[in-house]
């Protein structure tokens, strides 16, 4: 399965490896410059196949808009900035020099994620598949994997997991994956879910992955849990 390459450009050593193991953990391939020139270096060898950058404001030998200037010459790519500057008038530069999001230090790597997700999408280079911790789906093939390793499904049972993966840590109610995957005139059992979470813990295999919250509905999380609940 081809991955989707990004470019970070960041200076502070300790969060770029933070970054790029993140990344990489969810199934992107990850290029790193920790300087602006590096960066545009970095970029230019890699123009063919970078699909979105992620570009610190403040880097030494070329800051991130003089990076992005020269990104822009040649080149329509995404580009997020990340920055501690948080003043208007530092996010409409960026903004005018052709940024296609800004995110504001210190932020989380689930928001980031989120950025990246929909910067791609409206890029129109969205990737085919969803991850969340163990579990990767793959969009258009319908195919669920747990740790790369391939699980069958009925076509509901994907489009719940795909609901699932897409709402991972939200606590969801039976009727809004009721009226997501069934659709809203449904009128059969509210039951029908439950039977659908049991049969896919079975096949997910030994660890919780769709943890209950009694009186509610569920919540999924990617990385699981050892113990029933």
């Amino acid at each position: 399965m081809e991955k989707t390459v990004i470019l970070i450009i960041e200076d502070e050593k300790k969060l770029l490896k933070t970054l790029a193991d993140f990344l990489t953990i969810n199934h992107y391939q990850v290029y790193t410059a920790e300087d602006g020139l590096q960066g545009i270096q970095q970029f230019m060898k890699h123009k063919g196949e970078i699909k979105c950058v992620l570009l610190d404001v403040m880097l030494p030998f070329a800051d991130g808009n003089e990076v992005l200037k020269q990104i822009r010459l040649c080149s329509n790519v995404p580009v997020i900035m990340l920055t501690a500057k948080e003043e208007v008038e530092d996010q409409l530069e960026s903004f005018s020099n052709g940024a296609d999001d800004y995110i504001v230090k210190p932020y989380s790597l689930a928001v980031e994620k989120m950025h990246l997700e929909a910067v791609l999408k409206r890029s129109g280079q969205e990737r085919d598949f969803l991850t969340a911790g163990d579990i990767r789906i793959e969009v258009e093939a319908q195919k669920v994997f747990v740790k790369d390793v391939f699980v069958e499904t009925t076509p509901k049972e994907f489009e719940v997991m795909h609901f699932f993966v897409k709402n991972e840590g939200v606590v969801l109610t039976r009727d809004q994956i009721l009226d997501s995957v069934w659709g809203y005139h449904y009128v059969g059992d509210i039951r029908t879910i439950d039977t659908i979470v049991k049969q896919l813990r079975k096949k997910l295999g030994n660890v919780v992955y769709i943890r209950t919250v009694y009186g509610v509905g569920y919540c999924f999380e990617g990385k699981g849990n050892d113990k029933q609940t």
